[in-house]
């Protein structure tokens, strides 16, 4: 059985005038929400084995909040393919990965990683919001299979759907 933990950047500013969207950081929300999900983490043992990570800015200092929080030394992939990417290129590259890691967590951006969870989420467990996809929203599936090659869409239990709101 594999699990993913597809995890969106947590709030992030417009306020600096002539940056680009790749290196917009958090705000003080984000600052804020990025911690309470690595603590929610941390007391309900969320440890996944590798976390791939968008290479934009506020991606990376989410993964930097979420690992504070955590115990544990987890693989960390940075990987520039996945910003902004889609829900098929997204579920490509979990497809590649090497079957070792029996959990992995994908901090990117939407409107990829709702419409990922969306995809593979199965008909009869779906919780995983329609409308919106909050930031620093967490949502764990479980797979029978264990091989990452394997998953498809429809196929994916949906275990929780957290998001940073509801653990004030």
């Amino acid at each position: 059985m594999v699990r993913l933990y597809i995890l969106r950047h947590a709030k992030s500013s417009w306020k600096t005038e002539g940056l680009d969207d790749f290196h917009r950081p958090l705000n003080a929300r984000g600052r804020k929400a990025a911690p309470a999900i690595g603590n929610y983490m941390q007391q309900h043992s969320i440890f996944p084995d590798l976390i791939l990570c968008s290479a934009a800015v506020r991606a990376r200092e989410t993964l930097d909040l979420v690992l504070a929080s955590l115990e544990g030394d987890p693989a960390v992939e940075i990987d520039e393919g996945l910003y902004l990417a889609g829900a098929g290129t997204l579920l490509d590259r979990l497809r590649r990965l090497d079957d070792g890691p029996d959990s992995v967590m994908v901090i990117g951006h939407n409107p990829g990683l709702h419409d990922l969870a969306l995809s593979l989420a199965a008909p009869d467990t779906q919780q995983v919001p329609v409308a919106k996809y909050p930031t620093a929203a967490l949502t764990e599936l479980r797979f029978s299979g264990r091989r990452w090659s394997d998953i498809a869409p429809g196929t994916g239990d949906v275990v929780r759907f957290v998001a940073p709101r509801t653990l004030v």
